[in-house]
């Protein structure tokens, strides 16, 4: 089995820092199980998440993750909860591709896991607490569904076509940026208007002073 090049050692360790951020559990489960599997020749860093306890644990919780993550309300709870693992774990699987014996290597691709850790996470809490405000669940389980299948894919790219991997990477970024955006300015439209009725404040409704749109909304997002 041979080893894994230099290209695919970096598109791992941006995908394994990108889908951390979306979900950690399944990251470590198909990772350790790639390896566990012979599918995959991991990196001396990587090499604990085959041991059959890591195993056990990880799939124990992607299945507590994959039913959580589909009810509203109690995905974005665990979003919260989640936040403070995610963002360094994806630091720490990133720099554990590279290994001790390549200390520069290891900080770089750190700082890279953490950061595409910490976009991900971020596009995927703030779109699902706006998914949560409409009142049917099918819009929640399809994105969740979506992400499901989002890391299984971009860890398979990340080994198979490195150089596909990162161009996807990059156009996912950017869309991520975008979604952060426009998702966090509607919750915070949002977070006014509910502070307005609870203050006794008048609310204004749907007047032109204030038209709470979605986020998804086609229409330019402008006062009339």
């Amino acid at each position: 089995m041979t080893t894994l090049d230099t290209a695919q050692l970096i598109a791992l360790a941006g995908a394994l820092g990108w889908a951390s951020g979306v979900r950690l559990y399944l990251v470590v489960l198909l990772t350790g199980l790639a390896g566990f599997m012979g599918w995959v020749p991991l990196p001396s860093g990587l090499q604990l998440l085959a041991h059959p306890v890591v195993l056990g644990v990880s799939g124990f919780m992607v299945f507590i993750e994959f039913f959580a993550d589909k009810i509203p309300g109690l995905d974005s709870l665990w979003d919260v909860v989640h936040g403070v693992i995610r963002i360094p774990a994806g630091a720490a699987l990133a720099a554990a591709v590279f290994g001790a014996d390549n200390g520069l290597g290891a900080l770089v691709a750190a700082l890279l896991g953490g950061t595409l850790a910490a976009t991900s996470f971020a596009a995927k809490a703030t779109s699902r607490a706006a998914i949560n405000t409409s009142p049917e669940p099918f819009s929640n389980i399809g994105a969740s569904l979506l992400e499901d299948g989002m890391v299984p894919l971009g860890l398979w790219l990340a080994v198979v076509h490195p150089v596909v991997f990162v161009v996807l990477l990059a156009i996912v970024l950017a869309l991520s940026v975008w979604l952060i955006r426009v998702c966090w300015r509607f919750l915070r439209q949002l977070f006014v208007r509910v502070a307005r009725i609870f203050s006794g404040r008048p609310d204004p409704g749907t007047a032109a002073a204030f038209t709470l749109k979605s986020p998804f909304s086609k229409q330019n997002d402008h006062h009339v």
